[in-house]
Parts: C-alpha cells; structure tokens; sequence
C-alpha cells in the first residue's frame, strides 16, 4: 500500500516562505511510480484545488495564482515530493496535500485532483496579514 506523509506546514506572516516534504513509500514492482506527483489544498468551504505537479521527466505545472512564488521538486531516488513557497499570502492558507497521479496522465491534466489516486492526511499552513 503506497503511503504520503506530508510534513513543514505551520503558520507564517504574509510574505513568509515554508517547504513542505512529502515522503512516499509501499511502492512494489506492481505500484511503481512511473508519474506525476502534485501538491494540492483546500481551503473550507472551498473544493480541492492542484498547486503544482511535476511529471518523472521533470516537467512542471502550476497554478496561475502560485507562479514566480512556489518551486515544486522531487528527489526521486528518496522518492520525496517538495514544495517550496516563498511570498506567501493569506489566500495560500489551506491544508496542503501531496498525490500521485495514475498512470498515463497528460499535461493537461497534471492540476485535476481526480486524477490522482494516493493521498496523504495533509498539512496545514496558515499565512496571517
């Protein structure tokens, strides 16, 4: 059973940078990563939203509303997902939730949460003013 584990959430002032890890692990020869990783989060009251993914080639996405701001990455030898979130403001507050996406997804797809099947429980950042 594959498993993420988010960790560096916590609470920051408008303009303040965190990095969030995700550390999978459970991957057999038959649930290989072969894909894309993405960060998501949600807010309450408000529908899950993709922040950024990245594919096994490298290739990244973002949402329009983080670009210039957060750095996705991955260390795929550790198999660990990074978030790095520099100019936080206070519309970034949310949970925060790592993913792996199915095989054989698009980039057109890398930001649609249902196209992810693992998740991890989230953690939590919260940017005051």
């Amino acid at each position: 059973q594959v498993q993420l584990v988010e960790s560096g959430g916590g609470s920051v002032q408008s303009g303040g940078s965190l990095r969030l890890s995700c550390a999978a692990s459970g991957y057999t020869s038959s649930t290989s990563y072969v894909g894309y990783m993405g960060w998501f989060r949600q807010a309450p009251g408000k529908e899950r939203e993709g922040v950024a993914a990245v594919d096994s080639d490298g290739s990244t996405s973002y949402k329009n509303s983080v670009k210039g701001r957060f750095t996705i990455s991955q260390d795929n030898a550790k198999r660990t997902l990074f978030l790095q979130m520099n100019s936080l403001k206070p519309d970034d507050t949310a949970m925060y939730y790592c993913a792996t996406g199915i095989p054989g997804m698009t980039s057109a797809q890398a930001l649609d949460p249902y196209k992810y099947n693992y998740w991890g429980q989230g953690t939590q950042v919260t940017v005051s003013s």
